[in-house]
């Protein structure tokens, strides 16, 4: 039994439509995909970008903790510069007091 020409396009289209139907399922699938795998990068590159603002913050702060202790250091040495100093000239400043209240 042959078929009409109608027949023959009918089957054609539907033939079309199940191939486009199946096209469209596995870009629809490849396109789901890809929404996961972007999704799952920018997750790991935000966890990435934490752990490494985390681990400059602290390296960053040990040196500014370190650079702190050094000047802190600095400036007491300095001050027992300063104070050893003024150890050493007290009897030189004591002597021009005197000198000066006694009008010598």
């Amino acid at each position: 039994m042959e078929k009409t020409l109608l027949q023959q396009i009918r089957e054609k289209e539907q033939d079309v439509a199940t191939r486009i139907e199946t096209v469209r399922a596995g870009i629809e699938a490849t396109i789901a995909a890809a929404k996961t795998d972007a999704e799952n990068l920018l997750c790991t590159a935000n966890a990435e970008g934490k752990v490494a603002s985390q681990e400059m913050y602290w390296r960053e702060k040990g040196k500014a903790e370190a650079q702190a202790g050094e000047l802190r250091q600095d400036a007491g040495r300095k001050a027992e510069a300063a104070a050893e100093s003024g150890r050493k000239n007290i009897p030189l400043a004591a002597d021009a007091i005197v000198r000066f209240v006694t009008m010598e």
